[in-house]
C-alpha cells in the first residue's frame, strides 16, 4: 500500500497483476465537541452529511457521467456507488465507489473522485477523513489522508487517469467552495485534467 501525499501519483496498474475492479472508500469523522460547552451545544458529537461522488471525464475535460447519491450507476454501468452515509458514524468506509475498468467506455480518459457537503457544513466540522483504493482481492493499493479542514465544502480527492494502457491514481485534495457535485465542475477539470 502506498500513502500519498497532496498531488502525489502512483501507477496503480504496477501494484496488482491483473487490475479489473476497483474499490474507492472514502470516510470520515464528525469532530467531537468537548467540554461543558460541547455538551450543552449538541453533546459528543454531531453527524456530518458528506457525499462521494465520481465524474467521468473525456481526454478534454468534457463529463460524459456522473456517479452520486441521486445516480448511484453510470449509464454504462462501470461505475456505482454504495449510497448515502448521512452521519460518517462508525469505522472503515463510510462510502464506497466501484469502479470496473474494462466496462468503461473508451472515451473515458479521467476518473475524478469528490466530497461535498451538501447541507452546507464545513470541512472544519470533519476529522480522520481519508480516501482509499482497494484491488478485487481486498488488497489496499493507496490511500490519502484529506487534511484540508477549513471554511470550504467540497474537495476533490483524488482521479484515476488512464495512461497508455494502464491505471495512474493521483491524491489531489484541492478545496472547493462547491456544495453539489454540479457545482465543483470548474474545479475538478483545474485539478485533474493534465
Amino acid at each position: 500500500m502506498v500513502s500519498l501525499s497532496k498531488n502525489q501519483t502512483v501507477s496503480l496498474s504496477k501494484q496488482t497483476a491483473s487490475l479489473n475492479k476497483l474499490h474507492f472508500g472514502l470516510g470520515w469523522d464528525p469532530i467531537k465537541k468537548k467540554g461543558f460547552m460541547g455538551k450543552l451545544f449538541g453533546g459528543g458529537s454531531d453527524s456530518i452529511d458528506l457525499d462521494a461522488s465520481c465524474v467521468l471525464l473525456d481526454q478534454s475535460g468534457h463529463a460524459i457521467d456522473t456517479i452520486w447519491f441521486r445516480a448511484l450507476t453510470s449509464k454504462c454501468g462501470a461505475v456505482k456507488h454504495s449510497g448515502d452515509n448521512r452521519t460518517g458514524e462508525g469505522d472503515g468506509d463510510d462510502e464506497v465507489i466501484i469502479v470496473e475498468l474494462s466496462r468503461l467506455p473508451a472515451n473515458v480518459e479521467y476518473l475524478a473522485f469528490t466530497v461535498n457537503s451538501f447541507q452546507g457544513q464545513t470541512f472544519n466540522e470533519v476529522e480522520n477523513a481519508f480516501c482509499r483504493v482497494v484491488d478485487q482481492n481486498g488488497k489496499e493499493l493507496a490511500r490519502s489522508e484529506l487534511t484540508e479542514q477549513g471554511s470550504h465544502t467540497g474537495i476533490v480527492i483524488a482521479s484515476l487517469h488512464r495512461n497508455g494502457g494502464l491505471w495512474d491514481f493521483t491524491a489531489h485534495g484541492r478545496a472547493s467552495a462547491g456544495r453539489t457535485i454540479d457545482a465543483m465542475q470548474n474545479d475538478i477539470v483545474a485539478a485533474v485534467v493534465r
